[in-house]
């Protein structure tokens, strides 16, 4: 059976749904070891020309150690890094078609923004028009033009960042490297810089592969997501695919909250499966497929913002349904989250839109409630 897209296409563009594509960038079995520490383990990953893409995971689950591998900074113990066909063995970093933009920036304290900017392109002896159109159109691209003559200190954090970026993209590698290139931003430019990213790269029409623990970064910015653990790929998606199907439990706590039932299987036909709840009395009606059998433990993976919230200590069926009582209430201005006890040990979370403006609380603390969710809105998980 074809899988079905989940979520809206970002842009026409998914060569990875198009069996004959052939990828630009590609880890063959790749494994690194330092000493007696593996930190990437056997990894394959295709990446498509033109694609955004994102490695998301924790600290040490071996993201950054695959980007220094594609820039030539670490040299793989097993396997192949290639590059438009290309084995890149042997190829050293200023070989490479690609530039790396860390995340410390990296200026010169001592030279001015263009200077920054043009510094590569004179290492490369590019002629002196060429340079001063190039880091003209790196200016603008940036929108640093009227930053042009400043020194480093005399910027922003935002504009510093720009600067880094502009330098990097001046010598049109094929592939721009991104090393957590927004953790030294505040929240609201961090948000603006991610749009500002994709606006960038989808004008260049270059390849981008970005380095982040931060979800929200890999959802707003990348066409797909690969999630990594303990130096391996845990699933490889589009945000919405990662976001409404994860392949695992690791997987849907890691994006986003997630309320996460034990249960076991009742019975599974053509329209769903049905499950009992392991520690309390409601019964799951859900759409979702599985491959567990009658008996069998497995996990319910709802989001928060999918359970619905109402005042009442009773419902007219148990069957996607529980009662609870208010424990917490965070009022986050958009939205409130309410924790809710099913039970001495087990909490249910509903995010409620604030659709008004807030004068009176109509649910508060230790209030009865129905937590109650559609059929569709979850999804079974076996590991």
């Amino acid at each position: 059976m074809a899988k079905k897209a989940i979520g809206p296409v970002r842009r026409s563009f998914a060569p990875w749904e198009d069996p004959s594509a052939v990828p630009f960038i590609e880890f063959r079995n790749v494994t690194k070891r330092f000493g007696d520490f593996t930190a990437v383990n056997n990894l394959s990953l295709k990446i498509f020309e033109r694609e955004f893409f994102a490695l998301l995971g924790g600290s040490g689950c071996g993201k950054t150690t695959m980007m220094r591998m594609l820039a030539g900074f670490e040299t793989p113990t097993q396997g192949q890094v290639l590059l438009a066909g290309q084995d890149l063995s042997g190829v050293p970093p200023y070989r490479r078609p690609v530039n790396m933009m860390f995340q410390s920036y990296a200026l010169f304290p001592h030279m001015s923004v263009e200077a920054n900017i043009a510094f590569g392109l004179k290492q490369d002896k590019m002629g002196k028009a060429d340079i001063e159109a190039r880091v003209a159109e790196m200016l603008r691209l940036t929108k640093l033009e009227p930053f042009a003559k400043r020194k480093p200190h005399q910027l922003s954090g935002g504009q510093r960042q720009r600067v880094a970026l502009a330098r990097s993209l001046a010598k049109r590698p094929k592939v721009l490297l991104l090393d957590e290139p927004l953790g030294a931003l505040d929240r609201k430019l961090r948000e603006e810089t991610q749009f500002e990213l994709m606006d960038l790269q989808e004008e260049l029409k270059m390849t981008f592969l970005v380095v982040t623990h931060d979800q929200e970064e890999a959802m707003t910015m990348a066409d797909r997501i690969a999630v990594m653990d303990a130096g391996e790929i845990v699933q490889v998606a589009t945000p919405p695919e990662i976001y409404e199907a994860p392949n695992s439990r690791f997987v849907a706590d890691f994006i986003g909250d997630v309320n996460m039932i034990e249960a076991k299987v009742i019975e599974t036909s053509e329209d769903g499966t049905r499950l009992q709840a392991a520690s309390a009395d409601f019964v799951i009606q859900t759409t979702s497929e599985t491959t567990a059998r009658p008996g069998d433990t497995v996990w319910y993976a709802i989001r928060p913002e999918k359970v619905r919230l109402v005042a009442g200590d009773t419902s007219p069926s148990n069957i996607n349904a529980a009662a609870a009582v208010v424990w917490d209430i965070a009022y986050l201005g958009d939205v409130s989250i309410f924790n809710a006890r099913i039970n001495e040990t087990d909490v249910l979370r509903s995010t409620v839109t604030n659709a008004t403006r807030l004068v009176e609380r109509p649910i508060t603390w230790d209030d009865r409630v129905i937590l109650s969710w559609d059929q569709d809105a979850g999804v079974i998980l076996t590991k």
